[in-house]
């Protein structure tokens, strides 16, 4: 599988992960933060597959889902779940990426 189809995926499958509970929150505008979202961890996932680092898969995962999910994290000051998602994320689809 090239690196972009197993970045598509991977990023489908996170972003998908990451609106499934938000269908379930009280939120404003939950249509454009379900896209924002999803979106941001779609990236994520396409990303770690397709970036070349010199460093082991999972810190280069744990980098990227930490460093985009921080910005999200500031402005709605939700820095538990968005983080934990981008740490968790980053570190498997980087672990799979190698």
């Amino acid at each position: 599988m090239t690196p972009v189809l197993s970045g598509t995926l991977a990023g489908l499958a996170l972003g998908v992960a990451s609106i499934i509970p938000m269908a379930f929150m009280p939120i404003a505008d939950k249509r454009t933060a379900m896209l924002a979202s999803f979106i941001d961890r779609f990236a994520i996932g396409f990303i770690i597959f397709n970036m070349a680092l010199p460093m082991p898969g999972w810190a280069k995962g744990l980098l990227v889902g930490l460093g985009l999910s921080l910005p999200p994290a500031l402005i709605s000051k939700k820095y538990g779940p968005i983080l934990g998602l981008g740490a968790i994320g980053g570190l498997v689809c980087g672990s799979v990426a190698g």
